[in-house]
């Protein structure tokens, strides 16, 4: 069979769940066709159920973590007393048994925290998810937090209900705009639902996934979370996440400690994100061991950091062990560490904790949030940011109050402000810190403390690392946003990949007769100046020139009497957005590239017939992007693995028609790149050498076409 009609072969069961879900969309969206109800009314109701419907799935969620805590940590210990506190070993590393699998082979969008496979689906996939991520997501949740993985509800939940926005949507086959619209709506409805904080739900879906919201759509996002906060608090009673006393600011000068704080903040907040996506690394990279297992090795090792930091916390200063929780039973002394951590919070917020118990507690919290996540298990980064936020606060709170008892007597404030610093240092979402924090205190006294502390480490974090740590994982995936949107095509594309190498130069000595030979005898409006040493001195342009001649016996001037000495420069690692963006500010025709370490080195110049063709690459590369994401949609769905193949010189595919090629089952080439050109293949095209071809395969004929592709190989390679 050629691998031009090769398809891979779907489950049954996938097949058999499609069905109704087809029968489903055929219905609801006939009978949307048949009502005709305007655009508003559509987007309104969709906008409520979307809100009603994420609501409810946030309160089996948070019941389902409730009662595999209780079943993990209550009953099983009662049943087997022998265990004893060995059981906070096996706990977590149980839940990873179970949620492992369900990410490997149900739905690995389900693995992490979710919310970039949120912002991917709307600058990507025109805002669709499968609908059976929201049943992945909340069982994997389920398990991994209550059985003690350190990760928060949150994320999982604005996964979940931006799937049932999506799904719905889909269902109704909605335009793109509304899907997207509705994935923005569930996000919203998640947090509003988690928090009881419909205004900070709405801050989140803006700043964070849907930046670009107009005033019509952002009616719809508002309505969303409001439902979802109504039906939360319906089932869930009208009660705030955290319990805590009322704070004011006792003196301006206290404003000064507040933005310290918020440059503590940043730092942990930085180190978060580094630490998290070090640890992602090690386990990604450790061969041999299968994706599904991976979580249950993390839960074990955040097994045995439980149970170890309580024996040695309660010998720290003012920590006894019912603070260290170092007793039994377990589901009343479980490790702080374990799960969202909301009880430790409540107790950081509520007024002052042993220096020794938070200073642990940050750096505890970080090493078991990368151990579970990083491990691949389902889970999110708000609450642990909130809960080293809390601490990281309660920390500097305490030594405030001890040098200047007058002026900061209340080290609970200081927690709050920076629960928010530090998530918004750590997501580069200070709006929805600050409304959350305030929502939660219901306080206006606590908005300039909230405001100093967030900006504060808001922009330090910026400074310090470019991105957060929701849009490292997409960067990492070669996709740059902005504003929810996959960025401006020159934004995709660097400096070191379109500059010159090898700029012509000429020395600042040359007289301006020499220069006008030059300019002439190559075409050039301008060069680059350098001095005998290399370095980078200055430009000189035909304009340049031009001024030189009214001088008499300009001939004999030397370039380096008339160049420009002040420069705009660009460095390699930089977008060609940013690069343009500064050549269009002064109008100049070329931009020198420089190392950024030694800023009079040249390496390159751009100049602005290069800014064609690195569009013309940033097109290709948002192609290939889009291409990947549908790709990687089509294997998590079959079970087959995405390739991306050079046909080699030598190989058994170059110079082959695609319908002649002799590949084994279960291949299906997609595409073809061959230089700026990509193109779906079809049986007739010709395999050349240097061609890169996409396609999917079952995982048990991967090496097996990857050979037929290489040089050198004989035909029955894969025999």
């Amino acid at each position: 069979m050629s691998p031009s009609t090769t398809t891979t072969s779907v489950p049954k069961r996938v097949v058999l769940l499609r069905r109704p879900l087809r029968a489903l969309s055929r219905y609801f969206s006939g009978l949307l066709d048949r009502v005709r109800p305007s655009e508003t009314t559509t987007l309104l109701f969709t906008a409520i159920l979307v809100g009603a419907v994420t609501g409810l799935a946030a309160i089996l969620f948070i019941q389902l973590i409730d009662g595999i805590t209780v079943v993990g940590f209550g009953w099983i210990p009662e049943l087997l007393p022998a265990t004893g506190r060995w059981w906070l070993i096996v706990v977590p590393a149980l839940g990873g048994l179970v949620a492992g699998p369900i990410i490997a082979r149900f739905a690995r969008e389900a693995k992490g925290h979710g919310v970039p496979e949120v912002m991917q689906a709307l600058a990507l996939n025109r805002g669709v998810i499968r609908p059976r991520v929201a049943v992945a997501k909340i069982v994997a949740s389920s398990f991994c937090i209550g059985t003690g993985g350190s990760a928060g509800r949150e994320g999982p939940i604005v996964q979940v209900g931006s799937t049932l926005g999506s799904t719905i949507g889909q269902l109704l086959r909605l335009s793109e705009e509304r899907v997207r619209n509705l994935v923005a709506c569930g996000a919203a409805a998640g947090v509003a639902a988690t928090f009881n904080a419909p205004i900070a739900g709405v801050a989140f879906a803006m700043e964070v996934l849907a930046g670009d919201l107009g005033l019509g759509i952002l009616s719809n996002v508002v309505l969303s979370s409001v439902t979802a906060s109504i039906v939360s608090q319906h089932f869930l009673g009208d009660e705030h996440a955290f319990r805590m006393p009322a704070y004011d600011l006792n003196s301006p000068v206290e404003i000064l400690f507040y933005a310290v704080l918020g440059g503590l903040a940043a730092l942990v907040g930085v180190a978060f994100i580094r630490v998290l996506y070090r640890s992602e690394d090690l386990f990604d990279n450790w061969r041999g061991v299968p994706l599904w297992l991976k979580p249950a090795i993390g839960g074990l090792l955040l097994g045995l950091v439980a149970f170890v930091y309580p024996m040695a916390l309660q010998h720290a200063p003012d920590v006894g062990a019912d603070q260290a929780r170092s007793a039994l039973p377990l589901i009343e002394n479980i490790p702080h560490v374990f799960g969202s951590g909301f009880s430790t919070i409540e107790q950081a917020l509520g007024g002052p904790q042993p220096w020794a118990l938070l200073a642990a507690l940050i750096v505890l919290k970080m090493v078991a949030t990368s151990l579970t996540l990083g491990s691949g298990n389902s889970g999110g980064v708000f609450a642990p940011s909130l809960f080293m936020g809390a601490m990281t606060g309660g920390l500097f709170g305490v030594g405030v109050n001890a040098l200047f008892p007058e002026l900061a007597p209340h080290p609970g404030a200081y927690a709050l402000a920076g629960m928010a610093a530090v998530f918004s240092a750590a997501a580069r979402a200070p709006l929805t810190a600050i409304l959350i924090a305030f929502e939660m205190s219901h306080d206006y006294a606590v908005i300039l403390p909230l405001m100093a502390t967030t900006i504060a480490a808001t922009m330090l974090a910026s400074r310090l690392h470019p991105e957060s740590i929701y849009s490292l994982k997409l960067v990492r995936r070669g996709i740059r946003l902005l504003k929810g949107r996959d960025v401006d095509v020159m934004d995709s594309v660097l400096v070191r990949d379109i500059m010159n190498r090898r700029p012509p130069t000429v020395p600042p000595t040359m007289t301006l007769g020499e220069l006008e030979h030059y300019f002439i005898a190559n075409h050039r409006h301008g060069v680059v100046v350098v001095d005998d040493a290399g370095d980078l001195v200055g430009i000189v342009t035909l304009q340049d020139l031009a001024q030189a001649k009214s001088e008499a016996d300009w001939e004999d001037g030397a370039v380096g009497d008339v160049m420009i000495r002040t420069l705009l420069t660009a460095y390699p690692d930089e977008t060609m957005g940013a690069a343009l963006g500064r050549m269009a500010a002064r109008d100049v025709g070329r931009l020198p590239v420089v190392d950024r370490e030694n800023p009079k080195r040249l390496v390159g110049l751009i100049r602005r017939p290069d800014l064609a063709r690195a569009y013309q690459r940033g097109l290709i590369g948002r192609q290939e992007l889009r291409e990947r994401s549908t790709q990687r949609h089509l294997s998590t769905g079959t079970g087959t693995e995405p390739l991306e193949l050079v046909v080699e010189a030598g190989s058994e595919v170059a110079g082959q028609r695609v319908r002649d090629l002799e590949l084994p089952p279960g291949v299906l080439l997609t595409t073809r790149r061959r230089g700026a050109v990509q193109q779906l293949l079809h049986g007739k095209d010709i395999l050349e050498v240097g061609d890169t071809v996409r396609a999917l395969a079952e995982p048990g004929v991967v090496d097996a076409v990857r050979g037929a592709f290489a040089g050198g190989r004989t035909a029955d390679a894969h025999e």
